[in-house]
């Protein structure tokens, strides 16, 4: 599962990729990686508040499934700071988070090959 936002990473769009995250996971069962890659974000209008209601929202939606891998590309300081808090705050649960400024890395820690999380042109794409 790969998404990219566009624009302003906000409440609204983190909320807009958690309802396809669960709905996929739901209909699937099976443990499968994503990535978030925000290097085309714009800008970052989160808070400390929010990142822990998602966190945590997170670990209650997940707990008891299988393991899964959560990588977090991101440049910019506000985005790797939230992407770091939420790795703290989901730890200890299946989901295993990771901020990574390089794809490459990002790609070597997921298992994939690095053209599966190479950055889409243009638009808002998912895959799994």
């Amino acid at each position: 599962f790969v998404w990219r936002p566009r624009g302003v990473l906000d409440q609204a769009a983190i909320n807009k990729v958690l309802a396809s995250l669960e709905d996929l996971e739901a209909k699937l069962r099976a443990p499968f990686s994503r990535l978030s890659d925000t290097l085309t974000a714009d800008e970052v209008e989160l808070n400390f508040k929010y990142i822990i209601q998602v966190s945590l929202h997170r670990r209650l939606t997940y707990a008891g499934r299988p393991p899964v891998k959560s990588a977090i590309l991101a440049t910019d300081a506000t985005a790797i700071h939230y992407g770091q808090l939420h790795a703290v705050l989901t730890q200890g649960s299946p989901i295993k988070v990771r901020v990574f400024q390089d794809r490459e890395e990002a790609a070597q820690w997921l298992g994939v090959p690095i053209e599966l999380l190479a950055a889409e042109p243009s638009g808002e794409k998912h895959s799994k």
